[in-house]
């Protein structure tokens, strides 16, 4: 059984459920921190899942060898328990996997922050590269990408601002955990998104220091999806965790009531 974090209760005014989907080397907690008991005071029902081998979720297979059809699973796997198919929420790359997830699996509405885009994380991995050809050389090598992620100061780098107190950069990076080596690869170039199979609306947002993505790429993944990219200013890559979260929660519940979710 995957590890389902599940708070509030579904309500007349938000009767279609929540499932948000947390990125590499994260798990459900991530959305546990402030997401979930937003959402469920607003009258949703708000599940976080974490993928097979993320958090509490056990896994038949070998973490290095785990792929986006394995990650899409585990989406299906959830929303199918549910009464009624949910809204999608995806960061990094969890966006990926709901994109490709919403090819095959229409939904009320989907939101995509700070996403992969559909063209793939060929962009990150190069800033990688450039940045630091060492890091990425022994991480091609070992398939092992934690001792480049969660010492403090490289977890603010990728994942905060400059605003967020350092007190929340270390807690959350003692958090993190090793990911798929399989799935990066997946992500640069053979499970990428097909925008043109989806047919769910989005909400996409970016942040603007965002360690991972760039503008342009968000912009990239709206113009994909036929419609604009949102920005908060003063904000890095894990907008769930950053101090200035609760704008973006708020903003997700407008455009859903918007849309009578």
């Amino acid at each position: 059984m995957l590890e389902v974090i599940e708070k509030g209760s579904a309500s007349e005014a938000h009767p279609v459920p929540l499932l948000f989907v947390h990125g590499a080397w994260h798990a459900a907690w991530c959305w546990d921190e402030n997401f979930l008991s937003f959402f469920a005071d607003k009258g949703y029902r708000a599940l976080a899942l974490s993928f097979r081998g993320h958090g509490n979720s056990p896994s038949n297979k070998p973490l290095r060898s785990l792929s986006v059809s394995d990650y899409i699973e585990d989406v299906f796997s959830v929303a199918d328990s549910l009464p009624t198919p949910p809204v999608t929420i995806g960061h990094s790359m969890g966006g990926l996997i709901v994109q490709k997830y919403l090819e095959k699996h229409p939904a009320p509405a989907g939101v995509l922050m700070t996403s992969i885009p559909p063209q793939g994380n060929l962009g990150n991995a190069l800033r990688w590269i450039r940045e630091s050809p060492s890091q990425f050389a022994k991480m091609t090598v070992t398939g092992k990408a934690l001792p480049y992620i969660n010492p403090p100061e490289l977890a603010r780098h990728r994942f905060f601002s400059s605003h967020t107190p350092e007190a929340d950069v270390r807690k959350y990076a003692a958090r993190l955990q090793e990911d798929s080596s399989r799935i990066g690869i997946d992500c640069l170039l053979l499970r990428l998104p097909r925008p043109r199979r989806v047919s769910t609306p989005i909400l996409v947002l970016g942040a603007e220091e965002d360690g991972a993505h760039t503008r342009e790429e968000i912009v990239a993944t709206a113009r994909a999806y036929s419609t604009e990219a949102e920005f908060f200013p003063g904000m890095g890559h894990n907008m769930m965790l950053e101090p200035g979260w609760m704008a973006v929660a708020e903003r997700i519940d407008t455009w859903l009531g918007s849309r009578g979710l």
